[in-house]
C-alpha cells in the first residue's frame, strides 16, 4: 500500500509547484540575455499553473504539459510514464491540502529549463498521508514553440 502511495504521489508531484516571484533565484550563464529572463518568466508561470492543477486534482495540466517521452523517478526510485502520471491524477485518490514551495532556482540552457525547489506538502494518498518536506528537480523543454516536462525526481528531505 505505502509503495503504491509513493508512486501515485510522485507521479502526480508533476503539478506541484508554485510560489511568488520573491521566491525564484536565478542562476545565469555567462552572457545571461533579456531572452533568456523571458524564458524564466514562463517557466515560473507554468510552475504557478502546476500547482494549481495539483490542488484542483486537474488532470488536464498534466495531458499538454507532460511531454510523450516524460519519465517520472519517485522518492522510493519507481519510474513512471507520462500514462501513469495521468491515470493516477484521474483516479481523485490523491488530495492536497496545502502546498508551500520555496528554495527555487531556474536555470537556462537554451530550449531547456531546469528547476529545483523544496515543496513542503499536506496531503493523502489511497488513505495514507504523506505530508512533508520534499525536494525535486523538473526539467523542461521547448519543443515546437511550447514548453513541456520530460523529467521529473523527488526525494524525502527532513
Amino acid at each position: 500500500m505505502i509503495n503504491n502511495c509513493w508512486v501515485l504521489l510522485c507521479c502526480l508531484f508533476v503539478a506541484l509547484p508554485a510560489f511568488s516571484a520573491q521566491h525564484v533565484a536565478v542562476h545565469p550563464r555567462p552572457g545571461f540575455s533579456a531572452a533568456e529572463q523571458e524564458i524564466i518568466r514562463q517557466i515560473v508561470d507554468m510552475e504557478r499553473q502546476s500547482k494549481e492543477a495539483s490542488l484542483r486534482r486537474d488532470s488536464d495540466f498534466s495531458l499538454h504539459s507532460l511531454a510523450d517521452d516524460y519519465v517520472a523517478i519517485t522518492p522510493l526510485g519507481q519510474v513512471t510514464t507520462k500514462q501513469e502520471t495521468i491515470s493516477a491524477r484521474r483516479s481523485g485518490q490523491l488530495r492536497y491540502e496545502a502546498m508551500n514551495i520555496t528554495d527555487m532556482v531556474v536555470r537556462v540552457y537554451g530550449d531547456t529549463a531546469v528547476v529545483t525547489a523544496r515543496a513542503d506538502v499536506k496531503g493523502h494518498q489511497l488513505g495514507e498521508d504523506f505530508s512533508g518536506p520534499y525536494r525535486y528537480t523538473r526539467v523542461w523543454v521547448r519543443r515546437n514553440g511550447q514548453w513541456q516536462i520530460v523529467s521529473y525526481q523527488a526525494t524525502v528531505t527532513q
